[in-house]
């Protein structure tokens, strides 16, 4: 029993409180995916990179992996075969990493496209241009007596709400949900959406938004 409780588990293809071996070679594994991300981006087979480079199947194999470092001379064969400057390659490892700290009641007030009178918009963090290539807007919302009450919210990305306090039936293109302290809504945001019963006020939820960040 217990045996076919586990399969049934989601399986995820990342483990999120995977820490990073301390002996990996940071530098070589910086340099390997970004070769292997612009060969994928131009189309490039591994094949091919190794005729137009003269280098190993097998080599190449090893650097996109992190497995070696590559000479200069290498990465400048490299360079000029996917048409790129040697620096390029240096990108991910020198990309600066960044966190937001927002501390309680310190959240920027704000107002979103499709807002109206009454639902209180405070962004809790805010990131621009990162290695991730995903923009995440992280907002706490809340709704009072005099809050309107319209599924006209419609946007790119993913959404996910998390219930904090009262209850709302929430509407999702034509399906609706009630949301009560604790619950989650996790949705494709290109559907029209937004509260449509406040049932118990205030309410108050989590809303984290997430697309693609353009280049």
């Amino acid at each position: 029993m217990k045996a076919s409780n586990d399969r049934s588990k989601p399986q995820f293809s990342q483990d999120p409180h995977k820490v990073r071996d301390p002996g990996e070679k940071n530098l070589e594994t910086a340099i390997g995916r970004e070769i292997r991300a612009l060969r994928l981006q131009q189309g490039v087979t591994i094949a091919e990179l190794s005729r137009l480079t003269g280098l190993s199947i097998s080599m190449l194999s090893k650097i996109e992996n992190g497995y070696t470092s590559p000479s200069l001379t290498t990465l400048q064969s490299l360079a000029n075969a996917l048409s790129t400057p040697i620096t390029a390659f240096f990108r991910r490892y020198e990309e600066t990493r960044n966190a937001t700290h927002t501390k309680a009641g310190e959240g920027i007030e704000t107002e979103r496209a499709g807002t109206r009178a009454g639902h209180q918009y405070s962004l809790l963090g805010h990131m621009g241009s990162n290695a991730s290539g995903v923009v995440v807007e992280p907002y706490l919302i809340t709704l009072t007596e005099e809050s309107d009450t319209f599924p006209t919210f419609q946007h790119d990305g993913i959404e996910m709400l998390y219930m904090l306090e009262g209850e709302v039936d929430y509407r999702h293109g034509d399906q609706i949900y009630l949301l009560e302290p604790g619950d989650t809504l996790f949705f494709d945001a290109d559907a029209p959406h937004g509260p449509e019963v406040l049932r118990k006020l205030p309410a108050r939820y989590l809303s984290i938004i997430s697309y693609p960040q353009t280049r």
